[in-house]
Parts: structure tokens; sequence; C-alpha cells
């Protein structure tokens, strides 16, 4: 007597007949459900199950590896278009630059902070709660027939955020740079309130690209790369940070270049264990408590005790 042979079908199409099964879970699969592996085939499902268990390829300091330097172009991008916006509104500088505190006077003029003042006068400044511009600075750069630069500010700094940014990015990952970059420019206005004449204002991207050239060095340093290409580099960029002294903040750039190296530190050195996120953002933390503090110190010295927020 001849037996029946039994008919197999796949178990995602069961009105297709199929003869060829999942190496993984041994179910029936018609060519459609056919994923190829490196031996046999995969259900789609199995193919998914896989791709979760891969474990994520991660930068040196834990962020996700990333073949383009996103945020390194949309923060070129972004100085670009908020200086065509100064071009056009001149008055955005005067309102969101760095300054510590001054008075805005009746003829518009700018006059010395004093504690008590009447009349037409008004405060203007991180000491008069403007606690924005100490990042909206960062973002904001000479017009081209101002001060010694010009445009030549905005040049200098966007070359040196395309060369550094584009391999600092990398080597963090998106969210970790974005951090860095942010903490970097806050360091810069806090050391620039605390050591600089308050009614002087201030711009630039310099005090954030400091704290980049110093996150470059430390992780370089940590990676073991050979150092002498890197050791020229912060060669001249402290020789600039010096040269530049009188006629730039220098307090920016060197409160930047702390900044920035703090956070720098803590990615490349962080445990590679569960501990790693926990510590590279108890430092983050730390560091802008510290930040806070001492720009609310100095402006309750500023305001005679009385801090506006």
């Amino acid at each position: 007597m001849d037996s029946e042979s039994t008919v197999t079908t796949c178990y995602r199409h069961p009105a297709v007949e199929c003869h060829v099964r999942c190496t993984r879970c041994e179910r029936h699969i018609c060519p459609d459900c056919m994923r190829e592996a490196s031996v046999g085939h995969h259900c789609p499902e199995c193919v998914r199950e896989g791709a979760r268990s891969v474990r994520q390829a991660r930068t040196l300091a834990g962020g996700r590896v990333s073949a383009t330097p996103v945020v390194t172009y949309v923060l070129f991008g972004l100085n670009l278009l908020v200086y065509l916006a100064e071009v056009v509104r001149p008055e955005i500088v005067d309102r969101f630059s760095m300054v510590g505190a001054r008075l805005v006077g009746p003829d518009g003029g700018h006059y010395v902070y004093e504690g008590a003042y009447f009349g037409l006068f008004r405060a203007e400044g991180v000491a008069a709660g403007e606690w924005e511009r100490m990042l909206t600075s960062a973002f904001l750069h000479l017009s081209p027939f101002e001060g010694t630069f010009g445009i030549l500010h905005l040049t200098m700094n966007m070359v040196a955020l395309w060369q550094l940014g584009r391999v600092v990015e990398l080597m963090l990952g998106r969210v970790r740079f974005v951090v860095l970059y942010l903490l970097s420019a806050l360091g810069g206005s806090v050391l620039q309130l605390v050591l600089g004449d308050p009614g002087q204002s201030s711009v630039g991207a310099s005090g954030a690209i400091f704290g980049v050239g110093a996150a470059y060095y430390v992780l370089h340093r940590r990676l073991g790369a050979d150092m002498a290409s890197v050791n020229r580099f912060m060669a001249l960029l402290l020789l600039w940070l010096v040269v530049s002294a009188g006629f730039t903040s220098w307090q920016g750039h060197l409160g930047g270049l702390l900044a920035g190296g703090v956070p720098a530190l803590a990615f490349a050195y962080a445990p590679r264990d569960g501990r790693r996120v926990a510590v590279q953002a108890g430092a983050c933390a730390g560091l802008v408590v510290l930040l806070a503090v001492t720009a609310a110190v100095k402006v309750s010295q500023l305001t005679g005790g009385g801090i506006s927020l």
C-alpha cells in the first residue's frame, strides 16, 4: 500500500506549499519569507530577533557610532544663519551678547552698572535676569565692519569648528558632543562673568571651540595615538590664547578650555561597564552645578545680594 505524503506549507502563508525550513527555528518558509543567512535561510522573525541580539557598535565614550558628523554640520550652519540675521538686524548682537551687568540710558547709550538706578535708566545683562546670554552669545560673532577682525572672527571660528568638530563628534557620538560643546560655551561665559568687565559685551564660538580642542587632546591621549601632531596643535591653541588676550576675551577662551576638559575626561576615562553613563552624567551634572553656583555668587555680588531670575 502506498502512503500519502504530507504536504508542508509556510507558517506565515498556509496556502503556499514549501519544503524549506528556517535553520534557526526549523519552521517551513516559502520563497517570499526566506532570508539568506550564512548557513541556509532564516525566517523574518528569526532575522528580527537576531538583529536585536547583535551588540551595537559604540564609540570610545560609549556613544552610537556614526559615519557623518551631523551635529558639527548643524552647528556650522546655525552659526552662519545667525550671522546673516545679525547683518540684517544688528540689534540682535546687543540683545543676546554676553554682558554681565550694565545700564542703558534714555539716550540708548551704555553706562556702568550700579546696584541702585533711577529714572529712565534700565539694567541689562545676566545680573538683570538675562541668563540666556550665557549661551546665545556663543552663536554670535562680530559684524563685518566691527572690531579688530570683522568677518574674520566668524571665519576663524568656523574653520576651527569644521576641522575639530568632525573628528571629536565621531569619537564621542552626537549626544555627548552636544553636551561637551554647550558646557564649554557655558564655561567660557561664566569665567567671562567672573573675571571680565561686567559691562563689556562679548560674542563668539571661541569658548566652545576651545572646549572641543581640549576634548581632541584628551581623546587622542586616551587612544594612545601618536601625540606629536596633537601636541603641536595644543601648543598653537594655547599660544593663541596668550597672544590674543589683548584683543579678545581670554576669559571666554580659558573658561571654555577648562569646562570642555571636564566632560572630555569623564567621557574618555569612565569605566566601561554599567557605571559608565552614570559616571559621565554625574561629571557633567557636577560641572553644571559648579558653573551655576559660581555665576549666581558673582551676580549676587554685582546686585548687592539680590539675584534676578
